[in-house]
């Protein structure tokens, strides 16, 4: 059995509880890590002596090549929103990822274009 599928049960799904993830730690080092920050790879190699684990290249992974809401990488990592910011909080420190705060509240959608958004979506 591959290591990877040591960690998995078919029913149940992850062993590993999401605080061992972030190795008990429940908030990120960086406040600008919120649902709709950006966030995208530098490029930058891990510097030496940085503790890296496999969700933190994972992470480095789905963000190659584009920036992503934190949110989004949340759901695509299929972690908690509150361990991705953390890990991207370690990330932040190391230089491996840029944060670009969420856009500016007159740029961002009106209400009623949401509301639009999702009457046509039940309309489906």
């Amino acid at each position: 059995m591959s290591r990877e599928h040591e960690w998995v049960d078919e029913e149940a799904g992850p062993v590993v509880r999401p605080y061992a993830v972030a190795r008990g730690r429940t908030r990120p080092a960086s406040s600008a890590l919120d649902l709709l920050a950006n966030v995208g790879a530098t490029g930058l190699p891990a510097p030496s002596g940085a503790e890296l684990s496999a969700q933190h290249r994972r992470v480095i992974a789905c963000l190659s090549g584009q920036s992503r809401p934190v949110a989004e990488l949340a759901s695509e990592v299929g972690l908690p929103v509150g361990v991705i910011r953390v890990l991207l909080g370690d990330l932040l420190e190391y230089g491996l990822v840029a944060v670009r705060p969420q856009r500016d509240r007159a740029s961002s959608p009106t209400e009623s274009l949401l509301r639009e958004v999702i009457n046509g979506l039940r309309a489906l």
